[in-house]
């Protein structure tokens, strides 16, 4: 994870687009500042911070299954349940699933788990549009390729 650059996920592990899934691993770091405040003495990932590696996770499932041609924007979240604590230095295994998508939108549901313990679940809404300039389809793609993300797939699903 990459806190200061808003990039919470480390790579992408699998993605099945026959399945609609995709598996991303995150580490979170055993320094932050955000663990100065969150907090002294006792550092926690932040739940907030959960919720959106799950969608970032999500997105890039939407962004394989649009092959590169549709950005989602994340626009809601329901039923999460934050289960457990997560502190510096945990590795977590993150899965998303395409629950539906249509009519400019996008549902997944979502989980991270550590040592195959469940640490927490959600079900997220996506707005699906064009990628607004080639630009920021370029620096996707450049982020795509630091994460390790399979554009070999692409071509197959």
């Amino acid at each position: 994870m990459r806190l200061e650059y808003f990039l919470l996920l480390d790579r992408i592990v699998d993605l099945n687009l026959g399945d609609r899934t995709i598996r991303t691993q995150a580490t979170v770091p055993t320094a932050s500042t955000i663990f100065e405040g969150h907090f002294p003495g006792y550092p926690l990932m932040p739940g907030v911070l959960l919720i959106e590696t799950m969608a970032q996770t999500s997105g890039w499932l939407i962004i394989a299954l649009t092959k590169f041609t549709r950005m989602p924007f994340f626009a809601a979240v329901k039923e999460a349940k934050l289960r457990s604590f997560v502190t510096p230095g945990q590795v977590l295994a993150v899965t998303a699933t395409l629950e539906h998508d249509g009519s400019g939108f996008a549902m997944t549901r979502a989980e991270i788990r550590h040592d195959d313990k469940l640490i927490c679940n959600a079900e997220l809404t996506f707005r699906v549009v064009e990628f607004p300039n080639a630009d920021f389809r370029a620096s996707m793609e450049k982020v795509a390729a630091e994460l390790a993300f399979p554009m070999e797939t692409l071509a197959h699903g």
